[in-house]
């Protein structure tokens, strides 16, 4: 039986220009003096109104890229891992990004659910143009697409009355010594280790941003992680258009993958904010298992999901008090905005 694709078979072109990328230079992180600007201002998402479809155009480097196309909207916006999506292939040419289908994956097809595309679906040509500052698409009919900058609810949220505020850019009081600040932007360097809170439930706020690595792939690419009490680590990598696993942004490695991979392109500021509850010990033992709740950007993506044990990488569960420990990986991810308030 044929099948039919709700999305575009073969080549998407973008125009090279959407966003002046100059207040990112300034944080020394778009490589080679400014090499990858092109690629980075590519690089985001995209909402196609007409159709309701959204994209993620991810950089690879050398002037590569992949595209993911989404069934109903972005992730958070309307589509769910039940539904289709879109996977790509592209390189940027004369200044335009040609690129090409790969395969579709329809989870309602069940074991059949991943379609790789023929060379004739391959041939068959989705076109867009830059208009002025708009971005057009022309396949059966003219669509504009929206470039869709990804900004949390939370951002910048200040500390409550009565929290505990870790860190505000003004000091390295609550950390151990090794801590480092960015001084040009007043965030935090990971690696580092925030000393003890109090022994008590609490809710975490913090907001983080990873470095652009377009040659990098995988655990290369932005890596450092949140660890929750020292022991549990919720992942930070660069994982903008990725399957969101459990070693992939916002996942806990081994234990759970993320609701939606709620990602956003690297060099811009995204939060977390976790509701934690600690392992509970009785004569020593463990006797009910640690517990989190985490938003990623303002959307869920764990809801109360059980802790059976550390995740590697630092401490070891116990019945102590315990702060955060920010794992470095020697690549630029930087933290700010840091507190923590405490349950009844």
């Amino acid at each position: 039986m044929k099948k039919s694709f709700g999305f575009a078979l073969a080549a998407i072109l973008f125009g090279a220009s959407f966003v002046n990328a100059q207040e990112f230079t300034s944080l020394k992180q778009i490589a080679d003096d400014g090499k990858y600007i092109d690629a980075y201002n590519i690089q985001g998402a995209y909402f196609e109104e007409a159709k309701n479809r959204g994209y993620h155009v991810i950089a690879r480097g050398a002037d590569k890229f992949d595209v993911v196309g989404y069934q109903d909207g972005l992730p958070g916006a309307g589509w769910d891992r039940s539904k289709a999506r879109f996977f790509g292939t592209g390189e940027l040419v004369d200044g335009k990004l040609v690129v090409t289908g790969q395969k579709m994956d329809i989870p309602k097809y069940g074991d059949d659910r991943e379609i790789i595309f023929t060379d004739e679906q391959k041939a068959t040509k989705l076109i867009g143009t830059m208009e002025g500052d708009k971005f057009f698409l022309d396949f059966r009919g003219k669509s504009e697409l929206q470039r869709v900058v990804l900004e949390s609810p939370t951002l910048g949220q200040k500390a409550p009355e009565g929290a505990f505020v870790v860190f505000d850019g003004t000091n390295l009081d609550n950390f151990e010594p090794g801590a480092k600040m960015n001084e040009e932007t007043k965030a935090l360097w990971s690696e580092a280790r925030v000393k003890p809170f109090e022994k008590k439930p609490y809710t975490l706020h913090i907001e983080f941003m990873t470095s652009f690595m377009p040659n990098a792939t995988g655990q290369a690419r932005g890596n450092s992680g949140v660890y929750i009490g020292e022991a549990y680590e919720c992942q930070v990598l660069d994982s903008f258009g990725l399957e969101g696993e459990n070693n992939e942004c916002g996942g806990f490695y081994q234990f759970a993958k993320p609701i939606v991979n709620m990602a956003g392109v690297p060099l811009t500021w995204q939060t977390y904010d976790i509701d934690y509850t600690p392992a509970k010990f009785e004569d020593g033992k463990k006797v009910a298992n640690a517990r989190v709740t985490v938003k990623h950007n303002g959307v869920l993506i764990h809801d109360d999901v059980e802790l059976p044990r550390n995740t590697p990488g630092c401490k070891g569960e116990a019945d102590e008090a315990r702060g955060l420990y920010l794992q470095g990986h020697g690549n630029k991810v930087q933290y700010r905005n840091i507190w923590v308030q405490y349950k009844d």
